[in-house]
């Protein structure tokens, strides 16, 4: 097995040795820090994420004693607002619930559905970029990606616009401890988050009752009072889609530009021709995918490349290492903005497939229009850190100049 060291500093840096190295084994293997059997191939990501008895849930599959003992073992005990809100969710259920729950929100989030907001997401971008544009150097992450994700998403479920920045915090102290560095310290910063993401839903809650608007949240509303969602649903689905639209499109935000930066002939084409935009977007999440890892739990014995792995066996899917796989990409670690096909996985794949690639994608395009219509030149002003761990993938800071036309 390579070392798969992902707090390091070196993998931070640069993860694609690593990925290769995994994609290079004749089976793929245990990792001992991950406790799962990680999958860095395309061929063995794919089958497993649309096999429906991998599973991203063992509830209802284990007892009560063996789920007590997992969650110990991964430090998610302990933890009643985390275990309620977070540890169920739409992207943590399969089957039927799963089927259940994401039907009642999947209007909301296709391409039809989601061309009303972009004028809205224009004129939010154009209002930031008039206070950077010619403003010397600024962390493009901290000062511009960091407000865009979170004002749309909470316009979209009815969250005031002023509300942005905290929600955004405690989606990063929630989602930060998804990943393998699960210390005392971050699961109590979750768990406050958790507490006080929860009271903040309920007094919005309160409010669109009194007073119903034409947004997500009302719409859940009705949704609970005719019995379609139940319990913590309500909750678990509001927090999910406002965690789930931060860090991802800030992280690839991020990433994107920072690629271009490196990438000046590229950058040229897109300036040129703002029709390369949506295929350049797609190859922009396989290139350096946001998400580059996830889970499942295998209900059933499952044969990869004619090697067996019985029912019990959790797999690592590493999304980030099939997006670099050269029996599926060709050239996969030359950035192209013209390739096609480019049939990523970066929004997963299967029943899973992330709800939100949409709105992702709609961010990026306005994003990327208003920066090259407003600007004649974009330089990088410093070092660019990226974040350690393995569930995410962007920028600490990215640290540029903003030329004005």
């Amino acid at each position: 097995m390579p070392d798969l060291d992902p707090l390091s500093d070196t993998f931070a840096a640069d993860p694609y040795p690593t990925y290769a190295a995994l994609r290079a084994l004749d089976r793929p293997e245990h990792s001992h820090v991950t406790g799962m059997v990680m999958l860095a191939r395309y061929g063995d990501v794919s089958a497993i994420a649309t096999n429906a008895a991998m599973v991203r849930s063992l509830e209802g599959h284990e007892s009560k004693a063996d789920a007590l003992a997992r969650q110990e073992a991964m430090n998610w005990d302990g933890m009643p607002y985390h275990e309620r809100f977070v540890q169920f969710s739409l992207l943590d259920s399969d089957g039927d619930i799963h089927r259940r729950l994401r039907k009642l929100v999947f209007g909301k989030f296709t391409a039809r559905a989601l061309d009303p907001l972009e004028g809205m997401v224009r004129a939010y971008v154009d209002g930031l970029l008039d206070d950077f544009v010619c403003a010397g150097p600024i962390d493009f992450i901290a000062q511009f990606a960091a407000h865009v994700p979170g004002h749309v998403i909470g316009h979209l479920l009815g969250a005031p616009a002023e509300d942005a920045p905290q929600l955004r915090q405690w989606s990063e102290e929630v989602v930060q401890f998804f990943d393998v560095d699960r210390t005392e310290q971050k699961k109590t910063l979750a768990e406050i988050a958790t507490r006080d993401f929860h009271d903040y839903l309920l007094a919005l809650k309160a409010e669109r009752e009194a007073t119903p608007r034409d947004d997500l949240i009302s719409g859940l509303i009705e949704d609970e009072r005719e019995g379609r969602l139940q319990g913590d649903e309500f909750i678990s689905t509001c927090m999910l889609i406002l965690m789930a639209g931060h860090g991802s499109t800030i992280d690839v935000l991020g990433s994107s530009l920072h690629t271009l930066l490196k990438s000046p002939g590229a950058m040229a084409e897109l300036r040129g021709d703002p029709a390369l935009l949506p295929n350049a977007i797609q190859e922009m999440f396989r290139y350096e995918s946001p998400l580059p890892f996830f889970h499942r739990h295998a209900l059933e014995d499952v044969e990869l490349r004619g090697h067996h792995f019985p029912a019990g066996t959790t797999f690592g899917l590493l999304y980030g290492a099939a997006n670099r796989d050269p029996e599926a990409f060709n050239e996969p670690d030359t950035f192209d903005i013209r390739r096609s096909p480019n049939r990523h996985l970066a929004f997963g794949q299967g029943a899973h497939l992330c709800l939100g690639n949409h709105l992702a994608r709609l961010n990026m395009k306005v994003i990327y229009e208003q920066l090259f219509a407003r600007t004649s030149e974009i330089n990088l002003a410093g070092d660019v850190p990226y974040k350690p761990g393995l569930s995410v993938r962007g920028p600490k800071v990215l640290p540029v100049v903003l030329e004005a036309v």
